[in-house]
């Protein structure tokens, strides 16, 4: 009680001092939110008995009617169901042949006795091949195509639509089109937008293709028809959606929540799960919660961060190792991850896993800095803030630096200990990376606290042990390094992507919340040099936490591509890319980069944070993701003041 009754007359002088502490968001040119087209795909179901069908030819006529012909008959689609259409009682029993489009936009049916229509006052044409009938288009794939097999062409303002044997993919003719999102500010949109994979399609082999009035695509593939519609949205209008998204599909006791899909691709076969960072994915959307605080000011966004923060104090007190944030709980006899990982709680019903990672000490660093900087208002709040992150900072001061678990000895990654942090040599990024990460930490806590033990420590580090020198050495130098194998890890092999991600969110509490203005500029140069090795990403959350640092030089035009282009389906669709023949593969190297080009979002795996996007093949048709990468990168970015309101 004294300690946070000492915090909470510390918050409360903060509060006063900490705007001009804390390092400001950059003044920016903010980018306009314009309207964009989103593309959906929006699932067609196939009725009895065109369930197994086989099928052969999409035409829309004039009233937008979609129809398919089958070799069970003439089909439509009756709101998102594809049926045997039985609307003509003339045609009923009726062999069709083929159908077709009239000058008039009505549609014929080919009989064996000739075509015959139902528009008005049509007469039958007993010829079989009438003048109006226009031949199938010629198919011709131009080098560089992404796939060369074509099987059907729909030209539209702005260029074509192509059907392939793998996917079917829009090519623009240089002028404005719906069809040509992601784009942004001095960015060109991509030549081509390419469509395959179950996210899409439920094949890829495209028999026909066809866009109808309202500018929606319709693809006819050897298992049944899809549409891809093209929406007219804003960033602002997205992020609405993946906030309700979560709030009604993510949430397991106030952590955000990964859901399992029992059969691949089925949501509604979905149940929520734990995982191994539930505590860390939890930070990042207090993250966006909080960001969005400081923007709007709007009472229930903070009741949800106070919320979601209660979670995070739950995986602390849901034991007795204090100090030690568990990954996850869930109530006894349904953990789901690392079943060996798990413990019983001393309240009955209930289990916590633990051998926390460095992932969940350097992710909750990030949160209660948020917390206690943008959502919380009084002094109470932030001691409650102060109260809960200075008990990890302290397990760890009273543990020699490492993190350790009921068991008594450290976690595989949870150790800042000098005598592992200097083991590695520079070449290997976890040596500057274990100290920022614990840099930060000392200084978030005196921040909160005032007690100059934290700085004390720091600066025990910095001179005795070298942690500002290894803050401070560049990334340049991190290469293949042999011989450094941790517990059966082979730590020098390659650039390891959540690496980056815990980096990013570390440079938070390390720049922010910096002892002096020299040190802040100092830790700058980092944050400015690892910004531009992710560059190529286009990220934005990488991009709005470097300006939240205080670095003008981002890319905010990048970030916006990628958020324009972010799909709204978030289940990790297998996805391949290897077979494309306009992309540019590279060898294998250290960064493990896959291809040259970054391809829009909707055209690569959905994944976490901790991977990086230059992967041609990955998915597993299994997973739901929350979104709030989606959530965190927008309301960054408003932040910051690199995106305009709507």
């Amino acid at each position: 009680m004294k300690f946070a009754a000492a915090v909470a007359a510390f918050a409360s002088l903060v509060l006063g001092l900490f705007a001009a502490t804390a390092a400001a968001p950059p003044t920016v040119v903010p980018l306009p939110d314009t309207p964009f087209w989103q593309d959906v795909a929006v699932r067609i179901a196939s009725a009895s008995p065109l369930t197994n069908g086989s099928y052969r030819k999409l035409c829309i006529d004039k009233e937008n009617v979609v129809y398919v012909l089958t070799v069970q008959g003439v089909a439509r689609v009756f709101d998102d169901t594809l049926a045997l259409d039985r609307s003509h009682r003339p045609l009923t029993g009726q062999a069709v042949r083929d159908i077709a489009l009239r000058p008039t936009g009505d549609l014929a049916y080919q009989l064996t006795n000739g075509w015959v229509s139902n528009g008005a006052g049509d007469l039958p044409e007993p010829e079989q091949n009438p003048s109006w009938l226009r031949p199938s288009p010629t198919l011709t794939a131009a080098p560089g195509m992404p796939w060369s097999e074509l099987t059907a062409r729909a030209d539209v303002p702005g260029g074509v639509w192509f059907g392939t044997t793998r996917g079917a993919f829009f090519t623009r003719d240089g002028t404005q089109s719906r069809y040509a999102t992601p784009a942004a500010p001095g960015i060109e949109p991509p030549r081509f937008r390419y469509y395959a994979g179950h996210r899409w399609l439920r094949d890829d082999h495209v028999l026909d293709l066809a866009v109808d009035h309202d500018g929606h695509l319709w693809v006819l593939t050897r298992t049944g028809l899809n549409k891809i519609e093209f929406r007219e949205t804003t960033l602002a209008a997205k992020a609405d959606w993946f906030h309700r998204k979560i709030r009604s599909r993510n949430l397991r006791y106030g952590l955000t929540a990964e859901r399992r899909l029992t059969v691949p691709g089925d949501l509604t076969s979905s149940e929520m799960i734990d995982t191994d960072n539930d505590g860390g994915w939890t930070s990042y959307y207090l993250g966006a919660l909080g960001a969005r605080y400081a923007v709007t000011h709007e009472d229930e966004i903070r009741r949800q961060a106070w919320e979601s923060f209660a979670a995070l104090e739950r995986l602390q007190s849901i034991h007795t190792n204090t100090g030690f944030p568990a990954r996850t709980f869930e109530r006894r006899g349904f953990k789901f991850s690392d079943p060996d990982r798990w413990r019983d709680a001393p309240q009955a019903g209930w289990e916590w896993k633990g051998h926390t990672s460095s992932d969940e000490i350097c992710s909750q660093t990030f949160a209660h800095a948020v917390m206690w900087e943008l959502v919380a208002t009084t002094a109470a709040e932030r001691a409650r803030v102060a109260t809960n992150y200075v008990r990890i900072v302290d397990h760890l001061l009273s543990h020699d630096l490492y993190l350790v678990d009921v068991d008594g000895q450290p976690t595989l990654w949870g150790r800042w200990n000098p005598a592992y942090v200097n083991w590695f040599p520079p070449t290997i990024h976890d040596r500057q990376l274990n100290s920022i990460e614990l840099t930060g930490s000392l200084q978030l806590a005196f921040a909160m606290t005032g007690n100059p033990r934290y700085r004390d420590k720091a600066y025990e580090l910095f001179n005795r042990h070298g942690y500002l020198t290894n803050v401070l050495s560049s990334l340049s130098l991190v290469g293949p390094t042999a011989g450094y194998v941790h517990q059966g890890n082979n730590m020098g092999d390659e650039w390891n992507h959540s690496d980056d991600e815990l980096a990013f969110f570390a440079y938070w509490p390390l720049v922010r919340f910096a002892f002096t203005d020299t040190l802040r500029g100092q830790y700058l140069g980092v944050v400015k040099e690892h910004l531009a090795i992710e560059a190529p990403e286009r990220y934005p959350i990488w991009n709005f936490l470097a300006a939240a640092c205080g670095v003008t030089a981002f890319d905010a035009a990048g970030s916006v591509w990628t958020l324009r282009g972010t799909p709204l389906d978030t289940i990790a669709w297998r996805v391949t890319n290897s077979h494309r023949q306009d992309i540019t593969r590279l060898p294998p190297s250290f960064m493990g980069r896959e291809l040259k080009e970054l391809l829009p979002p909707g055209e690569r795996l959905i994944a976490r944070i901790n991977t990086q996007p230059f992967i041609l093949d990955q998915g597993d048709d299994t997973t739901d993701f929350p979104g709030d990468e989606f959530l965190l990168g927008y309301w960054l970015g408003r932040y910051v003041g690199a995106i305009q309101p709507r």
